[in-house]
């Protein structure tokens, strides 16, 4: 029995911890969707992304999580009228002289779909949402997006993966280790061509997760959690941009914590960056614009907490996609 204390401990650890009930991201700011539906539809063309993230290499059971996204506007004068994507409009969108030409968007809406795939040990989760927003401009270079998402999630405990003192011990058999709970979340996001702020909530709808009918054993608890995040462009030159951002996740009981990012932009082509996680890792970033049809993004984080010992490192790659991109842009115009 020892064994399966020892794993519901872990277990019971990864459905309160903030880093294990939600995936973390190095490359958040690259797929903000991921943490705010009202960031969909931002831009004028289907914008499709897909992670890879090994978490903590070297450690036996460490998350691996991969994921894969898509949104796309609807609004005619948005797509086709877009003042920050006509032609006049085309010169670098990171760099100083956009913002004199900038207007907010035209009011318009946005759709998509994120598939998030979890994995730490012998549990499994995986979230199906369908994101909604609506964008509008509250002022003649701000916009106010807010969005919703809703779906499901299908939590999993591979009881092959668990090595038991006793056969058919009750911790883990008898119980429904497969399960599928409701999944909502709302946000908020405004933006113009120098910041950007960004409120969201996720797994609004609390649950319990417990693989066992027995109620000896604790029962884990899915939360909500909330993210505040906020970013400002700081223009070096003409074609050289600094792009720090912040992220601040709350999620009860659990102190909250936050990522610290900068990235430097050389016009549309390529970034390098950096990033601080609290009492967890620094990392270093990079990525590409390759055209008007893909990007590419990879980061790799240095664990600063204990688990150094056994970790070589986290390793994420972003895949980017520009679909339907009618004005050919060659990076994010709206996002960053």
């Amino acid at each position: 029995m020892k064994r399966v204390y020892l794993l519901f401990c872990v277990v019971i650890l990864a459905l309160q911890a903030n880093a294990q009930q939600k995936p973390q991201y190095t490359q958040y700011i690259f797929s903000p969707i991921l943490i705010n539906p009202a960031v969909t539809g931002i831009e004028n063309y289907t914008d499709v992304k897909a992670g890879y993230r090994s978490q903590w290499t070297g450690l036996q059971g460490a998350p691996v999580t991969s994921y894969f996204t898509i949104n796309a506007p609807l609004g005619r004068d948005f797509i086709e009228g877009d003042a920050a994507a006509s032609p006049t409009s085309m010169e670098n969108p990171l760099g100083r002289s956009f913002t004199s030409t900038y207007r907010a968007a035209a009011p318009h809406h946005g759709i998509g779909l994120t598939v998030v795939s979890d994995k730490a040990g012998p549990i499994r989760q995986t979230n199906v949402d369908a994101t909604y927003a609506y964008h509008i401009g509250i002022s003649p270079t701000l916009n106010l997006a807010v969005g919703v998402s809703a779906g499901i999630y299908n939590i999993t405990l591979n009881t092959a993966e668990v090595t038991t003192d006793v056969q058919n011990d009750p911790a883990i058999n008898g119980g429904n280790n497969n399960q599928i709970k409701p999944d909502v979340g709302a946000g908020i996001w405004a933006y113009s061509s120098t910041y950007f702020f960004g409120a969201s909530v996720q797994q609004i709808l609390p649950q319990t997760i417990t693989f066992s009918t027995n109620s000896a054993y604790n029962q884990g608890k899915a939360v909500p959690h909330y993210f505040l995040s906020g970013g400002v462009k700081l223009f070096l030159s003409d074609d050289v941009t600094l792009l720090p951002s912040v992220l601040v996740k709350l999620v009860e009981p659990v102190p909250f914590s936050y990522d610290i990012n900068m990235k430097m932009a050389f016009r549309d082509h390529f970034w390098i960056g950096g990033s601080y996680r609290q009492n967890d890792a620094v990392a270093g970033m990079i990525g590409f614009n390759l055209g008007s049809f893909i990007s590419l993004g990879y980061s790799y984080d240095y664990t600063t907490s204990n688990l150094n010992t056994v970790s070589t490192g986290t390793h994420e790659i972003v895949l980017g996609l520009f679909l339907n991109n009618r004005y050919n842009v060659t990076c994010p115009r709206r996002s960053w």
